[in-house]
């Protein structure tokens, strides 16, 4: 049964141990797929988001969890040599797909608060043979990186799950050098979520509670300093009947779906000026 959210510190633990239990799959592959996770108690499929990333040059299967809610890296605009620093890198899917365009003359630095993360994207990074992409653990809203260490910035369906993420942009800001960019997907949202869908931890975790508006969300973005912010590409995610059952009541359901709230995958690009 899912618990309801209380604090920033709930919130990060509550998603860490979630994120912990995909990657400590037993059999090497992601806990979720087509038709859901495989947890017996969740209630949400973590790959509602995705997109495919297969056909992408650096691609490689196992490090891809399905986790994610866009495909930042095809919009980055990286160029070879460049530094790039991938926020909430997962088991490295994203960074691996930088490190293709990159090259040997590039860099790749992916950071991720769940240590399993961490372990299973370094043990990737060895298997391919890459010495130019690190993993890093730390926080996103407090990053271990001096400041102006990045040419690039990608995200992928992580920055929904910082609690605070104002303190988020004003990090990627400072860690960019001067002239560089970010191209972050992640989940937005038009209208206001029910109570039950918003405060509830599991839903959290699979990146539609903490959702904030579009409008909110792009705002933020100029607050921190950015300027170019140009939507990159915008999808409407419809949510299965069955997954809002969980949460809400058959009345409830019938008055989310006659709302007019929209929940988006969103993939944003803005430059440090």
């Amino acid at each position: 049964m899912s618990t309801q959210l209380q604090s920033p510190d709930q919130i990060k633990q509550s998603v860490k141990e979630k994120y912990a239990s995909i990657s400590n799959q037993s059999d090497g592959s992601s806990c979720c797929g087509p038709s859901g996770c495989c947890s017996p108690e969740s209630t949400v499929d973590y790959t509602i988001f995705s997109d495919d990333y297969s056909k992408l040059e650096g691609y490689n299967p196992d490090a891809d969890l399905n986790l994610g809610c866009g495909l930042p890296t095809e919009y980055a605009k990286m160029k070879p040599g460049d530094t790039v620093v991938d926020l909430g890198s997962g088991a490295g899917n994203d960074a691996f797909v930088a490190r293709q365009v990159v090259g040997e003359s590039g860099t790749v630095i992916g950071i991720d608060m769940t240590e399993a993360m961490i372990q299973r994207a370094t043990l990737n990074a060895i298997k391919l043979g890459y010495n130019n992409v690190d993993f890093v653990l730390g926080d996103i809203e407090k990053m271990p990186l001096d400041d102006e260490t990045a040419d690039v910035v990608v995200s992928n369906c992580v920055l929904n799950l910082v609690p605070d993420k104002e303190k988020a942009f004003a990090e990627t800001y400072r860690i960019l050098k001067p002239g560089g960019h970010f191209s972050i997907s992640d989940v937005v949202i038009s209208g206001d979520l029910p109570g039950e869908i918003k405060e509830d931890a599991e839903m959290y975790a699979g990146c539609v509670a903490g959702a904030i508006d579009k409008e909110e969300y792009l705002q933020i973005i100029e607050i921190a300093g950015f300027t170019n912010i140009t939507v990159q590409k915008l999808k409407e995610i419809q949510l299965p009947d069955e997954m809002l059952l969980n949460y809400l009541s058959k009345e409830g359901l019938k008055q989310f779906r006659n709302s007019k709230i929209g929940i988006y995958s969103i993939t944003v690009y803005a430059e440090k000026g």
